[in-house]
């Protein structure tokens, strides 16, 4: 059994562990992702075999007391060839860090991982009604704006204020002359200034959502196109249906179609 111990938020937990699980899938061992067991109850792997709190627990304990190994993948480029070795040969064993990752087996194994992170359907729910009850747009996006850790997260460098946003959003309308578009924000920021969309793109239709990360992360994975800072939530809410995502890299950037990329390659290109 490998133990998978998780940093980070939810949708880094989310893609380390989709990691793991296609590496053990590849070679007949079973995985447990401790995060799933006990925090993020969103997803249908939260109620799978093995995802219990008292697995977690144990398993924690086991690694403090070193009862069983614990491997490391923290450094990019590093040959890992040992830590995949004692992955094969031990019992059990604990797996942490961000660059377990193998590509190739994770896009083998993608539609096995889908359904392990199928949603809950009390998470479906609220964002279902949300958009029951709107009428039918031509275009829906979905823009995330990530603010409250990203204030100091690569010393800011992807915390962008409302303008930023507005002019890359004015970009994108400028693509969809014409069609009648509907634009739901999601994102960390309680202090949103909501009336500075709403005023300055009046022909548009605004949704706020007030939603939990499972909801908003599942509304998300239903809009047409998606718009963000880079973001594992943007990525991985643009992988349940493929939609096409744009990282705002820099705001200044010219919007074309072309901008948008696909989960598959978008995935590889994290940090």
């Amino acid at each position: 059994m490998i133990f998978v111990r998780d940093k980070g938020r939810l949708c880094n937990n989310l893609l380390q562990y989709g990691h793991v699980y296609a590496w053990g899938r590849e070679h007949g061992r079973k995985t447990m992702s401790m995060r799933f067991a006990y925090k993020y109850q969103f997803f249908h792997v939260c109620h799978t075999r093995w995802h219990w709190f008292v697995v977690y627990a144990l398993a924690k304990f086991a690694a403090r007391r070193g009862w069983m190994p614990v491997v490391s993948f923290d450094n990019p480029g590093a040959d890992y060839s040992r830590e995949e070795q004692l992955m094969l040969t031990s019992r059990f064993i604990m797996v942490q860090g961000w660059m377990a990752r193998w590509y190739d087996l994770f896009l083998k194994y993608k539609s096995e991982i889908l359904q392990l992170f199928a949603f809950d359907r009390k998470v479906m729910c609220g964002p279902d009604r949300l958009l029951a009850s709107l009428p039918k747009a031509q275009v829906r996006l979905g823009l995330h704006i990530r603010r409250g850790d990203y204030r100091t997260w690569w010393d800011g460098k992807y915390y962008y204020n409302d303008e930023q946003y507005i002019g890359v959003l004015r970009q994108f309308l400028a693509l969809h002359q014409g069609e009648k578009v509907q634009v739901f924000i999601c994102g960390n920021d309680p202090e949103l200034h909501q009336q500075t969309f709403v005023k300055t793109f009046p022909e548009v239709e605004f949704i706020f959502p007030d939603g939990n990360p499972g909801e908003d992360l599942y509304l998300l994975s239903r809009m047409d196109w998606l718009i963000g800072a880079p973001s594992t939530f943007t990525l991985v809410a643009s992988m349940y249906r493929d939609v096409p995502l744009y990282w705002i890299e820099h705001p200044d950037d010219k919007l074309t179609a072309d901008s948008f990329g696909r989960f598959d390659r978008l995935f590889q290109e994290i940090r």
